[in-house]
C-alpha cells in the first residue's frame, strides 16, 4: 500500500509518502512558528493563508522518480483543527485524487497522533508489524500537544477508549500561555523547559488543577491564573532573578499531572505498553519521567520520533495504513473524539 498524505488542522503545512513495506518514504514540514510568533499565537486567518502559499511548494518536493499511478490513495486530516486550515488541506487532498484518479480517505487528526510512536515499530520489521503490534495491545497513550490532552487506551483491534481528558486548556497550552505571561515569545513552551534547567522546583509550588489521582479528568487553566498572581506580586527585577525557578516548578506542575493520572491508570489496568505522542512529547522532563514510569511498571516505552510528535502528514498516512491493515471487531467502540477513519471512496 503506497499512500500519500496531506496534514492542515493548524499552523503546519505537511506531505508526506508511505510504502507500507517501508515506512516513510517521504515528510515534508513548513512551519509557520516564526510568523505568528509576532502575535503571540496562532492567527487563524493568516495560517490558512500560509496553507495556500506553502502546499505548492512542498508538492515541488516530491522525489523526481514519484509516480501517481503507484499510489493506492490519497489521504488527509479531517479535523479536529482549524477550520480554514482544514478545508484548504481537503480541498488539495480532493484535487490530487481527481487528478490522478485515486480514492481519496479522510484521518482523524488524534487518531494521527496515537499512532505515531508505531511507525518506528512498523519500518523495524514491516513483514511482521500487524504482530508485533498485537503483542502491544492493549496500550496506554499520552496524547498531549497544544490543543488536545488525552490518555487512551488502544486495544486489540484499534478500539479506542478515553481514559481521561482536559476539561479546559491543554499541556501545551499552558505551556505558551504561561511563557506569554512570563513574557517569553512564542511558542514559549520549549522555552521554559531550557530555563527550568536551571531552576529549582521546589521553590515556587504550583496548583495540580485536579488533585485526585483517580479523577478522570486534566485540567490547566487554574494553573495558568496562579502563576499570573504569583507574577503580580514580583517587581521586574525579582521576576528576572526567579525566572528559572519559577519555570522549574510551573513545568514540574504540569509534568506532574501528566504522570499522576498516567500512573493511576497503570495501577487500574493491565497494558502491555505505554506510549507518548503530540508536539509535548519532545519535552525532555516528560519524556524522561516517562521512560521511567514504563521501566517500573517492566512495560516497553513508545515514543514519537521527535519528528513525528508535532503536526506532520506521516503520522495520518500511518494511522490510514493501520486502519486498513489491522483487524477490525465486528462493532467499533469509538469514542467521539476518535472517530475513525473515513472508509476510503472514490474522490
Amino acid at each position: 500500500m503506497n499512500l500519500l498524505a496531506v496534514e492542515s488542522s493548524c499552523d503546519e503545512s505537511a506531505l508526506a509518502l508511505f510504502d507500507s513495506g517501508v515506512g516513510v518514504t517521504g515528510d515534508w514540514v513548513h512551519s509557520q512558528a516564526a510568523l505568528h510568533g509576532e502575535y503571540g499565537g496562532v492567527v487563524p486567518d493568516l495560517a490558512s493563508r500560509e496553507h495556500l502559499r506553502n502546499f505548492p511548494a512542498l508538492l515541488r518536493l516530491l522525489p523526481a522518480g514519484f509516480d501517481p499511478a503507484a499510489l493506492a490513495a490519497v489521504v488527509v486530516t479531517r479535523g479536529p483543527g482549524l477550520a480554514g486550515c482544514l478545508a484548504l488541506g481537503i480541498a488539495l487532498a480532493k484535487a490530487l485524487a481527481l487528478a490522478w484518479g485515486k480514492p481519496l480517505g479522510g484521518v482523524n487528526h488524534l487518531r494521527g497522533h496515537l499512532f505515531s510512536p508505531f511507525i518506528a515499530t512498523h519500518a523495524a520489521a514491516p513483514a511482521a508489524f500487524a504482530q508485533n503490534f498485537s503483542a502491544l495491545l492493549p496500550h496506554l497513550a499520552l496524547v498531549v500537544s497544544g490543543g488536545n490532552t488525552l490518555l487512551v487506551e488502544l486495544a486489540a483491534g484499534g478500539r479506542v477508549s478515553i481514559l481521561a481528558q482536559t476539561v479546559d486548556d491543554a499541556a501545551g497550552e499552558a505551556f505558551d500561555k504561561g511563557a506569554k505571561l512570563l513574557g517569553l515569545p512564542y511558542p514559549g513552551g520549549a522555552l521554559i523547559e531550557k530555563l527550568a534547567r536551571d531552576g529549582d522546583p521546589a521553590k515556587h509550588v504550583f496548583p495540580r488543577g485536579v488533585a485526585d489521582k483517580a479523577d478522570p479528568r486534566f485540567s490547566f487553566s487554574g494553573l495558568k491564573t496562579s502563576l499570573r498572581r504569583k507574577l503580580e506580586t514580583l517587581g521586574d527585577a525579582a521576576l528576572a532573578a526567579a525566572l528559572p525557578d519559577i519555570c522549574a516548578g510551573y513545568q514540574d506542575a504540569i509534568v506532574g499531572q501528566l504522570l499522576a493520572k498516567t500512573r493511576a491508570a497503570l495501577a487500574g489496568h493491565r497494558f502491555a505498553s505505554l506510549g507518548l505522542s503530540g508536539g509535548v512529547a519532545n519535552n525532555t522532563v516528560l519524556r524522561t519521567a516517562f521512560a521511567r514510569l514504563a521501566e517500573t511498571a517492566g512495560l516497553p516505552f513508545l515514543a514519537a520520533a521527535p519528528c513525528h510528535s508535532g503536526d506532520n502528514a506521516a503520522m495520518i498516512a500511518f494511522a490510514a495504513f493501520a486502519d486498513a491493515a489491522l483487524p477490525t471487531p465486528p462493532e467499533r467502540n469509538w469514542a467521539l473524539s476518535f472517530a475513525p477513519s473515513l472508509t476510503i471512496a472514490e474522490a
